[in-house]
């Protein structure tokens, strides 16, 4: 019955949805109406870094939702949550990096992120990425690789370059009309695309050469999945503009932008409400958020990541995989067709196991899984992708 009703009424983003019906979903494991059970080895896309249903974030959630849910637009009164949780985060971040914008999710800290380059800076021209991903709206999508995902939606933002990640040469594209740069921290949407060392800390300099602002996007990558507790902190570099999100929330909806004093203060007037939002920052994403990254620190989450990243590279050893790249956890498969690559997928998704493929046309599967697997959990997990990988290579 759910299923008629998920096709009928559900717009669809794709010919071919995952389609399994979760029921529940605890730790590493999703559940299903006819009693199956599937590791969820992307984490909801990088999501659910503390797992499903932890208890902690559960019980922030009901103590929250117990005493207001939503009071005021976000920026407008004192919320608790909010407040805890903003200081929690840039007495982590230990930089410049000291206010808080939080919003609904990463593509709305995109969003916000170019209003407040453009007007601080006095420029209208960005850089990104050729591979990038950076969200679906309008904005966001202008930043995004060219040849996929926009392709039909044009006209988009004007006065968007594109460079290739990478390629320190390409940086010359930066100049003084750029209002900022948006490079991710590790690119996702493509295969798993690691930054070079030295390239950030080129961008970075670049950046301070040209008066232009540095966005770097660690949506994906943050909150433990390095093995740091962002991906930036490992790569000795920091950025005028951090942008948040996914894991964020500890399972809610959650994005955010991170930024100095002095560029975030230009919304405040001229007019003033320069950049508003009615449910960003929600009391109870906050208290979820907050409890998730509270457990990240107490249970030191980022301190696992190394032996269970060993794990993955010591076991996913195949004739059919071509590359495996990546950092922390997050990997990417690469194949040789995308026809293989589906049927792979489904295999593993017969045997117990999600992942999915990658947005801009990297031929494989992403690997994300919760930092709180088990070694034990991961090598089962391991088992069943070289099954599946048994399976339709023969």
């Amino acid at each position: 019955m759910n299923r008629d009703l998920f096709f009928e009424h559900i717009a669809q983003t794709s010919d071919e949805p995952i389609g399994i019906e979760v029921v529940r979903a605890e730790g590493i494991y999703l559940y299903g109406a006819q009693g199956e059970r599937w590791i969820d080895f992307i984490s909801g896309i990088c999501v659910n870094n503390v797992g499903h249903g932890a208890p902690e974030v559960l019980a922030a959630i009901r103590e929250q939702s117990e005493r207001y849910l939503h009071p005021m637009v976000y920026g407008e009164a004192i919320l608790s949550p909010q407040v805890t949780y903003a200081a929690r985060l840039v007495q982590a971040l230990d930089s410049r990096l000291q206010v808080v914008y939080f919003l609904n999710c990463g593509a709305e800290a995109v969003e916000g992120a170019l209003k407040v380059a453009k007007k601080y800076t006095g420029r209208t021209g960005f850089v990104s990425c050729y591979n990038a991903y950076h969200g679906s709206t309008h904005g966001a999508l202008s930043l995004t690789d060219p040849y996929t995902l926009p392709v039909g939606y044009g006209p988009l933002l004007p006065g968007v370059t594109f460079m290739r990640y990478n390629c320190p040469e390409d940086l010359a594209l930066i100049t003084d009309q750029t209002a900022a740069v948006v490079v991710d921290a590790i690119q996702a949407a493509g295969g798993i695309v690691v930054p070079d060392a030295g390239y950030l800390q080129a961008v970075r300099q670049r950046c301070d050469e040209t008066g232009a602002l540095m966005i770097l996007d660690e949506i994906q990558t943050g909150f433990g999945r390095m093995g740091t507790l962002f991906a930036h902190l490992h790569y000795g570099v920091e950025p005028d503009i951090l942008l948040l999100g996914k894991a964020l929330g500890g399972g809610m909806p959650m994005g955010a932008f991170v930024t100095r004093p002095e560029i975030i203060d230009i919304i405040r007037r001229d007019p003033v409400l320069g950049h508003i939002t009615t449910f960003g920052g929600h009391p109870v994403c906050c208290a979820a958020g907050l409890a998730a990254f509270d457990k990240i620190i107490r249970e030191r989450l980022t301190e696992r990541v190394p032996a269970l990243e060993a794990i993955l590279l010591a076991r996913l050893r195949h004739p059919a995989i071509l590359r495996l790249t990546g950092k922390g956890l997050l990997y990417g498969i690469t194949l040789d067709t995308y026809k293989r690559a589906e049927a792979v997928r489904e295999a593993a998704l017969r045997r117990g196991l999600v992942t999915i493929g990658f947005l801009n046309g990297g031929v494989g599967l992403r690997i994300a899984p919760p930092l709180v697997i088990t070694p034990e959990e991961m090598h089962a997990a391991c088992d069943i992708l070289l099954a599946a990988l048994d399976e339709v290579y023969g």
